[in-house]
């Protein structure tokens, strides 16, 4: 892996425009949080479910609101009307479709969506048939794409392996990994070791949530438990500096395993006080494997061009840096490895 830079200077201006040039790979985004705020009040009017905006610019401003209220229960409220408007086959190809074109739109050459599709069986839509609507929407956009099935690490463990058991029977048609998401601290994801090596056996990529809103020590267990790519991980940076640190840097950079940082997102869920006091700089400077990400578009106001500029603006990294983050990121994907390969050629004749 290069060597990062330290040059806090940019190789082009952080405009709008090329932030949006600049090639970039999704790894991290939860398509119910990253639906449209138009398509949203569409679908909560159409399920005649109560919201809390008379308009788009008003519903805007709503997850604006919770965006940054600094309180991840605050942020997280908007969960319940996504899911409850996206619950029906037509809605979430929708989603996907619309996630998949905004996101090719924005300069992704790549990109990985998640969702638990467990959330919508309580509004009777079926598993197999939301991760078959789902596969369809991102099938009709030309941006190269694969969805990862979550598991809420808070629920019992024979809905979790109902999940995984879903992951498996799409590996292959459009689904690529596995995550445990939801509360990291009093669900330890040790619990489910046995079904982890069972799915990577099988052959799904496995990304777990850890380091977010725990300590760093979740991110080796993690790495322990299989898993090739850690969703967040930004609390491995509280280690630098402790005497078992460069032990702990060692383990992750010998497995190999990538980082899915989402800046934005974790400030506003408390993970980091701002961008550009965010553990992103720390772990790059230590020749951690990273790459940064939106986590949640809607709920975080933001989009990747919107990251780009604020690492760029904010946190001090160069446009050299954020190229080499693409490539760390398509290297890592879970999608085959001619999409991995056209990635790499974007980003790599990148200015």
């Amino acid at each position: 892996m290069p060597a990062p830079t330290d040059s806090s200077a940019t190789d082009l201006p952080f405009t709008a425009e090329s932030s949006r040039a600049l090639p970039k790979v999704l790894l991290h985004e939860h398509l119910d949080g990253g639906l449209r705020e138009s398509t949203l009040l569409e679908l909560l009017d159409a399920r005649g479910i109560a919201h809390p905006a008379r308009d788009v610019a008003g519903l805007a401003r709503w997850f604006d609101e919770r965006a940054h209220a600094g309180s991840l229960g605050e942020y997280l409220k908007g969960f319940a009307l996504t899911v409850a408007a996206m619950a029906s086959p037509d809605a979430l190809e929708r989603v996907a479709f619309e996630a998949a074109e905004d996101t090719r739109r924005d300069g992704c050459v790549l990109a990985e969506f998640r969702i638990a599709p467990r959330l919508f069986g309580p509004h009777g839509v079926s598993d197999d048939a939301a991760v078959e609507a789902m596969l369809a929407g991102l099938a009709r956009s030309p941006l190269p794409s694969g969805l990862i099935v979550c598991a809420m690490r808070d629920h019992d463990d024979a809905e979790i392996a109902q999940s995984a058991a879903l992951a498996l029977r799409w590996l292959g048609r459009g689904v690529v990994g596995f995550d445990l998401a939801g509360p990291e601290a009093g669900w330890p994801a040790t619990r489910h070791a046995a079904l982890l090596a069972r799915l990577k056996q099988a052959g799904l990529g496995i990304t777990l949530h850890a380091g977010e809103a725990d300590a760093g020590e979740r991110v080796l267990e993690a790495v322990r438990l299989g898993a090739t790519r850690i969703g967040h991980g930004v609390r491995l940076a509280d280690l630098i500096g402790r005497a078992d640190g460069p032990a702990a840097l060692d383990e992750v950079r010998a497995a190999g395993v990538h980082l899915e940082v989402c800046p934005t997102s974790n400030v506003h869920t408390g993970a980091a006080a701002s961008v550009a006091t965010h553990p992103i700089r720390a772990l790059w400077n230590a020749g951690v494997s990273l790459s940064f990400h939106t986590d949640n578009r809607l709920m975080s106001r933001t989009s990747m061009s919107a990251e780009a500029r604020a690492l760029v603006g904010e946190a001090g990294f160069a446009w050299s840096d954020l190229v080499e983050m693409g490539c760390q990121a398509a290297r890592a994907s879970f999608l085959g490895a001619a999409a991995r390969a056209r990635a790499l050629d974007a980003l790599q004749s990148a200015p």
